[in-house]
């Protein structure tokens, strides 16, 4: 695909859909947030021989909302710190090996660095249940109820690595980065509005983001499963239901809460993620930003923007 199927880009920029928060939004995420305290994170380190110099390898295993067990990888410069760090989540269902080797990578460039395993799709425990049933995958796993949500449990896994990280001695707990592609673009937006931990964040393409929009133009999955789940259950008060649960998650409305400086990226023919998704979050924001516009790449590794990304962390981190 070379030509545009989304909005045109002038009107992409100008692109800034309502938000969708209802009246307890802020008072959900306080209380989720205080579910989450009250566990207790327990980290526990494993060492892991891998076959580089210069870095320590370790198998994190920490515990989140609902008692679950999360993991990744965590590697550390092998020299004297405190070191900047940067928590990295992974795509949606897209973590091989756990990531291991681009986590030493940035552990190579001077990070301390840990990739949060999403729970259910590579290692990490789920302990989020299904009451209502749903499609293959992820998407509308508790989705009648924003608190039986499977990615409430996410975004508060994804916090509490956050957390985990800021706690260890070798790290500096003020200069600690979040970043993530697609889904993880969409975690480093929601742990960002929900922390104040992150000093900066890097988005790219992220997911979870103007779901009303995104169920409407997105040509391939996963936002289909969504459509998916629709088509199966008829009614239209499910489809409200699940609508308003949506919009606990939307990092549209979790966007204006980010204190940190967030560079993002998007492929114009993104049919995944579709750009006008991507502007929706990005326009939201209300901190420092930048978004880095690619006109002939979709859902991919865009070579360009790595150096892009390297020069902001190294800018805000070190």
């Amino acid at each position: 695909m070379q030509q545009l199927y989304d909005l045109p880009l002038d009107q992409l920029y100008q692109y800034k859909p309502e938000k969708t928060a209802l009246d307890d939004f802020q008072e959900f995420w306080e209380e989720s947030l205080g579910e989450l305290a009250k566990e207790k994170a327990e980290p526990q380190l494993e060492r892991y021989d891998y076959p580089a110099d210069g870095v320590n390898v370790y198998w994190l295993t920490y515990r989140s909302i609902g008692g679950a067990y999360i993991k990744g990888w965590y590697a550390v410069p092998d020299r004297k710190g405190p070191h900047p760090a940067i928590v990295k989540y992974h795509g949606y269902n897209a973590s091989y090996d756990g990531d291991i080797h681009d986590i030493v990578n940035w552990a190579l460039h001077g990070y301390a660095t840990f990739g949060m395993l999403v729970r259910g799709q590579n290692g990490s425990e789920d302990t989020s249940g299904s009451p209502h049933g749903h499609v293959p995958g992820w998407m509308t796993k508790g989705i009648l109820d924003p608190k039986t949500y499977y990615y409430r449990y996410v975004y508060l896994d994804a916090v509490r690595a956050l957390e985990v990280v800021k706690g260890f001695a070798e790290v500096d707990e003020k200069r600690i980065g979040v970043i993530g592609a697609s889904q993880g673009g969409g975690l480093a937006i929601a742990a960002s509005a929900l922390s104040d931990i992150p000093a900066a964040a890097v988005s790219e393409y992220p997911y979870l983001s103007n779901f009303q929009r995104a169920i409407d133009t997105a040509i391939d999955q996963p936002y289909l499963e969504i459509n998916s789940f629709f088509k199966r259950n008829g009614s239209p008060d499910i489809e409200r239901k699940a609508m308003n649960t949506l919009s606990y998650f939307d990092i549209i409305n979790l966007a204006e809460s980010v204190k940190a400086p967030v560079l993002m990226s998007i492929g114009l023919v993104d049919t995944i993620t579709p750009p006008s998704t991507v502007f929706a979050a990005y326009n939201h924001l209300n901190t420092e930003k930048e978004l880095k516009v690619y006109r002939y790449f979709g859902h991919e590794f865009i070579p360009a923007f790595q150096t892009e990304k390297l020069a902001f962390l190294r800018k805000h981190l070190k």
